[in-house]
C-alpha cells in the first residue's frame, strides 16, 4: 500500500516506519523536523516531505494516491500556555486535514493515534474501557487531554458522516527507547532528576512504544471501524517509582501527601519559583495528573489488533538506559552507583 504518515519524526513515527518498510508498503511522510538517514537507504525509502500541517499546499500534496493515512502529529505538554498550540495541531489541523482526505473522492483507511486519557482518567480507582464516555469534567482543565478528546471526536464525527474508514489507537503513556523529545517519557526524567517531593497518589498505566507500532501495522487490515482500542499496562504511582528504584538506585518520593495538599502544596511551590525567577521542577499539572487514576482495560486492542504488551521491567529498563542517553551527567543527581553503571552499559 501507498500509506502517509503525519508527525513521523515523532516518538511513535520512528518506530512504525521501519515497521512498514519491512512490511513492503510505500511510505511517505511528513513532519517538522528532518528525518533519519536510515529512511533514504535501502530498496524501499521513504518519500519525506519536511513541513508544517498548517502548509495545505504540502499536506494535499503528500495525500495524492495514497490507500492509508496514520494521523500522529501531536504535542504533548501539560503547561496551560501550550493550550493553544495543543488546540491548534490536534483540532484545527486535524479538521483540514480530514476535508483534504473528503476532497481527494477516495476512501484511504485512517488511524488516527489519539490516547488512553480521551477514555480512561478518574478521580477514583477504577479500570477504564472504550464503553466509557468522554471524562472531560475530570481533565476539563488539561489542555494536552482536553485537545485529544476534541480532536477525538471530531474524527469519529467526519468520518462516519463521510464514510472514511476509521481505526482509533488508544495507548497510554509511551515509554521505551527513542523519545528525542523525552515528551512522553518525562515522568522518568522528573524521577531520574528527583524532581518529585512527594509520592502521588493515583494509578497509571504506560504501554512500550514498539508494542504499540505492532498494533498500529495490524490496524491497517483490523480493528473496529469508528472504535477506540485502549493499550497499558496499569500500576500504582508507589509501585511504578518503587520499580524504578530497584531499576535505577534513585530512591523513590518518600514523602506521602493526602491529594488535597499533594495539590495545593505544588501551586505554592509554583508561586515561589516565579518570585524568585528560577523555573519549577514540577507543574502543577503534573501534580494533579499524578492524583488520578489512568488504568484501562487492553483486552479490546488484544483480541481485534493482537496488541501484546512485552514484559514491562524490559520496557522501563530501556526506557532509563535511553533517557540517561540523553540527559548530560550535570542534569542527574549523581552518576555514581547503579546510575554510573547504567550510563556506561
Amino acid at each position: 500500500m501507498k500509506i502517509l504518515v503525519t508527525g513521523a519524526t515523532g516518538f511513535l513515527g520512528a518506530h512504525l516506519i521501519p515497521l512498514l518498510r519491512q512490511a513492503g508498503h510505500q511510505v511517505r511522510a511528513i513532519g517538522r523536523t528532518r528525518p533519519p538517514a536510515s529512511w533514504r537507504e535501502g530498496p524501499n525509502p521513504v518519500e519525506y516531505a519536511q513541513a508544517d500541517l498548517k502548509d495545505r499546499e504540502a499536506v494535499r500534496k503528500a495525500l495524492q494516491g495514497v490507500e492509508a493515512l496514520y494521523h500522529l502529529a501531536g504535542l504533548v505538554s501539560f503547561k496551560n500556555a501550550d493550550g493553544r498550540k495543543m488546540y491548534e495541531l490536534h483540532v484545527d489541523c486535524t479538521r483540514e486535514l480530514l476535508k483534504d482526505v473528503q476532497a481527494l473522492g477516495t476512501k484511504p483507511r485512517l488511524i488516527l493515534a489519539s490516547t488512553s486519557g480521551t477514555i480512561a482518567v478518574s478521580k477514583e480507582e477504577r479500570v477504564g474501557t472504550e464503553a466509557d464516555d468522554y471524562p472531560i469534567e475530570t481533565v476539563g482543565r488539561w489542555p494536552y487531554y482536553l485537545s485529544k478528546i476534541y480532536e477525538e471526536k471530531l474524527a469519529l464525527e467526519f468520518c462516519r458522516r463521510h464514510e472514511l474508514p476509521l481505526v482509533v489507537l488508544n495507548p497510554s503513556l509511551l515509554m521505551g527507547p527513542g523519545d528525542d523529545r523525552l515528551s512522553s517519557t518525562w515522568t522518568v526524567v522528573k524521577f531520574l532528576q528527583r524532581d518529585i517531593p512527594a509520592m502521588p497518589g493515583g494509578g497509571m498505566s504506560f504501554v512500550d512504544v514498539r508494542d504499540v507500532a505492532q498494533a498500529a501495522v495490524k490496524a491497517l487490515t483490523r480493528g473496529e471501524l469508528y472504535g477506540r482500542h485502549l493499550m497499558g499496562v496499569n500500576m500504582s504511582m508507589k509501585e511504578f517509582f518503587g520499580r524504578l528504584e530497584r531499576l535505577t538506585g534513585v530512591p523513590a518520593p518518600r514523602v506521602t501527601l493526602p491529594k488535597t495538599l499533594n495539590i495545593l502544596g505544588a501551586y505554592a511551590l509554583e508561586k515561589v519559583a516565579k518570585w524568585r525567577g528560577v523555573a519549577v521542577q514540577l507543574d502543577p499539572q503534573e501534580v494533579e495528573i499524578g492524583e488520578h487514576w489512568f488504568w484501562c482495560d487492553s483486552s479490546k486492542a488484544e483480541s481485534v489488533l493482537g496488541f501484546q504488551a512485552r514484559d514491562p521491567f524490559e520496557t522501563l529498563h530501556e526506557t532509563v538506559q535511553y533517557v540517561m542517553s540523553k540527559l548530560p551527567p550535570g542534569e542527574l543527581p549523581g552518576t555514581k552507583g547503579r546510575l554510573h553503571e547504567l550510563r556506561e552499559g
